[in-house]
């Protein structure tokens, strides 16, 4: 939401000067909207938008009663496209910078804070927006007479739609911002709750690149469509948080080692299961890691990656924190030998022997890259009769 150099009252540093800016703006015939925009696509924007485009960006900071440079950071920081003098703004976005800015002056946000909540929301529902447009609406505009446009039945299918994604999509933000509040008032200490101790897994789709070579576009986009989709819904019913998706590979995270290999163990057992999808492998870490911004970052993320690059097909690679947790929580036995002297023991003193979900054997140590030396357990769900 930039101001253009040309004309701008901007000095040598392309600093704005607003007393310039505004006597410049004065001289100037009214922006109108672009002339060359679609009528139906504006008429679709004042529909979703619910306003009119009445501002220029630099009218728009000065309604809402901020600084042009920090109204350009927080329009950049949505993903939006500078867009010159050009009267594209409504109502609407004045009162976002107002609100914004209002939290600022509050001392509820940083400035910096602030900016980073504008650029949180605008990437997740950047993706949202694009995936209801691309996957939602295409089917639900397909035109139901001959010589109808998709654009003549997109109107009336988001006039009926929109208010009911509205509130959905307001009650699954409600949802999940109780469960991170829940999730951080449940944290130790101040510092657990940005740097936490959890179980980080990465899930890979085994030679996916030679299947973008062999398979049809529309093919390959629904296989992955199947492997997001199940892999978002296992990590959900055990108890993990799915952090992202990448085309042929998830990131998860569970408080729990046990839930992180449940979930690793399901995945690998579902895919298998699945003629139409490629092998998969799972490599999880359990350390401290740094969380921003919905995403998750260091040396125990590195080390979970890394891990899922040397598993074998089908199987599931962990690290010796992330066993050391399991044989903790007495989810697996340390080795066999230790669960047959436990089971002996508890024979002998007729008490119910102990039972694990999980078996666990060393692999040999390796050198990962960046990493060091890395012993890596192979992980197994452990056999009824064991």
């Amino acid at each position: 939401m930039t101001v253009d150099d040309s004309g701008s009252g901007a000095d040598a540093d392309g600093r704005v000067d607003p007393t310039s800016l505004s006597a410049s703006l004065e001289r100037e015939e009214p922006h109108a909207a672009d002339p060359g925009a679609d009528p139906i696509a504006l008429r679709l924007e004042q529909l979703i938008i619910g306003a009119e485009r009445r501002y220029t960006p630099f009218q728009a900071a000065r309604s809402a009663g901020v600084s042009m440079e920090l109204a350009s950071r927080f329009w950049r920081a949505m993903g939006f496209a500078d867009i010159g003098q050009a009267k594209a703004l409504t109502e609407a976005d004045v009162l976002a910078l107002r609100r914004l800015a209002g939290l600022v002056e509050a001392g509820l946000l940083s400035e910096a804070m602030a900016v980073q909540v504008a650029r949180s929301t605008g990437q997740t529902t950047a993706r949202l927006a694009e995936w209801q447009i691309d996957s939602f609406l295409e089917g639900l505009t397909e035109p139901p007479e001959p010589g109808m446009t998709r654009t003549e039945v997109t109107y009336p299918i988001i006039e009926l739609l929109l208010p009911e994604l509205e509130e959905f999509l307001v009650y699954v933000w409600r949802r999940q911002l109780a469960a991170s509040a829940g999730r951080v008032i449940q944290a130790a200490d101040d510092e657990e709750m940005v740097d936490r101790r959890l179980a980080v897994g990465f899930a890979d789709l085994v030679g996916f690149t030679r299947l973008t070579r062999r398979m049809e576009e529309e093919e390959l986009g629904e296989l992955v469509e199947a492997f997001e989709t199940t892999a978002a819904d296992l990590v959900a019913a055990h108890g993990g948080r799915l952090i992202k998706t990448l085309g042929d590979e998830v990131l998860y995270a569970a408080d729990d080692a046990g839930v992180a290999a449940e979930i690793a163990l399901r995945l690998i057992e579902t895919m298998a299961n699945d003629e139409t999808m490629p092998e998969l492998r799972v490599g999880i870490a359990f350390g401290t890691v740094t969380t921003r911004m919905g995403d998750v970052f260091g040396t125990t993320v590195n080390l979970a990656s890394r891990l899922t690059s040397i598993a074998p097909r089908d199987a599931v690679l962990v690290d010796s924190a992330f066993a050391e947790e399991l044989i903790r929580t007495t989810e697996a036995p340390a080795s066999e030998a230790e669960a047959a002297e436990a089971a002996a023991a508890a024979e002998k003193e007729g008490e119910e022997p102990p039972t694990y979900r999980f078996a666990l054997q060393p692999m040999w140590q390796r050198p990962v890259r960046g990493l060091g030396v890395v012993e890596p357990w192979l992980l197994t769900r452990r056999s009824e009769d064991a």
